[in-house]
């Protein structure tokens, strides 16, 4: 069964249609790299795959299910603009708390958090709260955050547009992971070394209204 089939999507913000007629299916095991201008709906895509955000038409089922738009379908992780993490508490349990959501144990979860921030480079910043952290270290948490939760689909957006050369290939080593171990990746890119790693390319450029 596909993990993800969306069919006919458009979304519009303000009256003004953004992308129209997208379609897209993600299978076990797929790399799905999702490219496009500065302004083509990257990011109100990926919502709306994710189920954060409605389209204005078309459908987005997850495992033959439609997806409820405000909510998070059981086995998606999103990596999303702006990151979600509670600036108060740190790395570490910024990560423990969505696992320990999921119902995974406590010491369980610890020993998680800490593994999937190693992984990405964090290991001596897992006690830091996120407000010390830089803006591309907080990029990584909110990875490693959604990673250490083992998803069938991990949805990205520009996961590694904050980071420099050497923790780049981090992040993006342990992204095309997801598929290897039985999951699917859909990111959003302006990269295009990023995109050519991908098995399948979605260009918005070819979905772009008339006007735009």
């Amino acid at each position: 069964m596909n993990l993800l089939q969306a069919e006919g999507l458009r979304f519009e913000r303000g009256g003004r249609v953004i992308f129209d007629n997208v379609s897209l299916t993600v299978r076990p095991g797929d790399r799905v790299a999702i490219t496009g201008p500065s302004g083509s709906g990257k990011t109100s895509l990926l919502s709306v795959l994710a189920g954060i955000t409605a389209p204005a038409a078309g459908t987005v089922l997850r495992g033959g299910a439609p997806v409820i738009a405000g909510t998070l379908p059981a086995g998606t992780a999103a990596v999303l603009q702006g990151y979600g993490l509670v600036s108060l508490l740190t790395a570490a349990e910024n990560v423990e708390i969505v696992l320990r959501a999921g119902g995974m144990a406590p010491g369980q979860a610890i020993i998680a958090a800490r593994t999937a921030l190693a992984e990405l480079g964090l290991g001596e910043y897992t006690d830091h709260l996120v407000q010390e952290l830089s803006g591309g270290q907080q990029q990584r948490v909110a990875v490693a955050r959604a990673l250490a939760a083992g998803p069938e689909l991990l949805v990205a957006d520009e996961p590694t547009a904050e980071q420099d050369p050497a923790t780049r290939e981090l992040v993006v080593a342990r992204l095309l992971a997801v598929p290897a171990d039985g999951g699917a990746l859909v990111l959003a890119t302006h990269d295009p070394e990023v995109a050519e790693r991908c098995d399948h390319v979605l260009s918005l450029a070819r979905h772009l209204p008339a006007h735009a």
